[in-house]
């Protein structure tokens, strides 16, 4: 489907990093995600049964960026798509992860990784 939902700009706190010390501090990641699926029914109807409950793919977001600790942001990410694509049903996923104050040269205020994942047929 070439339909999309976004949510911008989600933030959770975890606990990731390469390091070990980034791993003991909880700081904030920023979520911006875009799932593909067809809109036409509620494009018609007006109706919130008709698409999905964007609370629902917001507490997908957060479990994974609360619960385990992962090292890169790039296997984040790929926890997050895993996991809206096994709950939810949608066709594909673009997640981006934004790591706050990542420690390279040149100061960046963030680094993030960007991943899409498609349903295996």
């Amino acid at each position: 489907a070439s339909d999309r939902i976004h949510l911008v700009g989600l933030t959770f706190e975890g606990r990731h990093g390469w390091h070990a010390a980034e791993r003991e501090r909880i700081r904030p990641f920023r979520v911006d995600l875009s799932v593909s699926l067809s809109l036409e029914r509620p494009a018609r109807t007006d109706e919130l049964a008709d698409t999905l409950d964007y609370n629902a793919l917001a507490e997908t977001v957060r479990a994974v960026v609360t619960g385990e600790s992962f090292r890169l942001i790039e296997r984040l990410a790929g926890a997050i798509a895993d996991a809206l694509l096994a709950a939810h049903p949608i066709d594909a996923v673009e997640v981006t992860v934004h790591k706050p104050t990542p420690g390279v040269v040149g100061e960046p205020e963030a680094a993030a990784v960007t991943l899409e994942r498609r349903r295996v047929p």
